[in-house]
């Protein structure tokens, strides 16, 4: 068996799918709902239907872009890459119901599990009979529909459920729940998963997505311009609107550096949540709440939620304290805290010049 599943590339492994499938399905959801989100925003707001209707239908493409990202990451041959955008197209769409027929949010969540088990069988058969195009699709649509159709919709209310309860306690404990939000999801943006991904697993929108915009915007600014000694404007385009991510290596070589970002991050939540009530309201867009200022699509996630509830009639007009908060909360404040709570680090010489290099 160890020889079959290395001959088939087929890795069971915490890394190969919790960190390169979830990567990978991040990826694809940003190259769709996400670039839809964005760009029927700006169809909308400019009034260039062209806009509105590609962005229509990249957002429609989201299942099956994420599945194809999965396999992707998993190596799989092209007939079984080509088959996942059926799999991923019935995972999104099954498991964004829950079993009492609402609307669930765990779309993304069982087209991570459903394709990452599909892709893996279409691996296993791959190559192995003289009539592997019929083979290989059959075998890996079938099983992956098959999956969606058991087990999608009990995802989907798992996540709903998960991500609900998460949203009600921000609502009600903002300034506990702000620093845990701000915190955990800040720390998975720097970490090599996807803290993207997790939102939309979870559908996080609300205060709880504006805590997450916070802790992403604090750990992305925040390294990047306490780093920018070591990295000069090289190293705070790549890390501001990239990703903080880069660290990742030091941050091994050295965990101290961590420390100031993450209490920028504790920092930033609650008064995101209390003071701004900085929310991310476009349930489309749960996954900016995970992309801080990577490609500012955390802002844009924000300002759509805002167009949308005033379109809703749930919110007057867009004010300047809307602008205030955002720009304060995403820039502002993470490029001057994080940098103050190091300089007693680098007194006690515990961060030094240098450990902060990108390489």
């Amino acid at each position: 068996m160890k020889e079959f599943l290395k001959r088939k590339n087929i890795v069971i492994s915490a890394k190969r799918y919790g960190i390169d499938a979830l990567g990978a399905m991040a990826q694809g959801l940003f190259a769709s709902l996400l670039i839809g989100t964005i760009l029927n925003t700006l169809g909308t707001q400019l009034g260039i239907p062209v806009l509105s209707a590609c962005g229509g239908y990249a957002s429609a493409m989201s299942g099956p872009a994420m599945a194809i990202a999965i396999g992707y990451a998993l190596q799989a041959p092209p007939l079984v890459l080509f088959s996942l955008a059926t799999v991923g197209y019935a995972a999104n769409a099954l498991g964004s119901t829950t079993l009492s027929g609402g609307s669930g949010a765990g779309g993304p969540l069982a087209v991570l599990f459903i394709a990452v088990i599909a892709a893996e069988c279409g691996k296993a058969v791959s190559k192995e009979t003289k009539v592997d195009i019929l083979v290989t699709p059959l075998v890996t649509i079938l099983i992956g529909v098959g999956l969606a159709a058991l087990i999608a919709p009990a995802l989907g209310t798992a996540a709903s459920s998960v991500g609900s309860v998460i949203m009600w306690a921000t609502d009600l404990q903002p300034f506990l729940m702000g620093i845990v939000v701000s915190v955990v999801i800040g720390m998975a943006l720097t970490l090599p998963i996807s803290s993207a991904a997790i939102c939309a697993a979870l559908g996080l929108t609300g205060l709880a997505g504006g805590a997450a915009v916070a802790g992403c915007c604090a750990q992305m600014i925040g390294f990047a311009v306490m780093s920018f000694k070591e990295n000069k404007w090289g190293g705070l385009v790549s890390q501001g609107i990239g990703t903080s991510m880069l660290q990742m290596g030091n941050i091994v070589k050295n965990p101290r550096i961590w420390i100031p970002p993450i209490i920028t991050s504790a920092i930033t939540g609650p008064i995101a949540t209390c003071i701004f009530h900085l929310q991310m309201n476009d349930p489309a867009s749960a996954v900016a709440s995970g992309m801080g200022t990577c490609g500012l699509v955390g802002q844009i996630g924000v300002y759509a939620g805002w167009v949308a509830d005033v379109a809703a009639g749930t919110k007057a007009a867009i004010t300047a304290m809307d602008w205030i908060g955002l720009i304060l909360i995403s820039f502002v404040l993470p490029a001057v805290l994080t940098p103050l709570i190091a300089m007693p680090f680098r007194k006690a010489g515990w961060i030094k010049d240098g450990d902060m290099k990108l390489q």
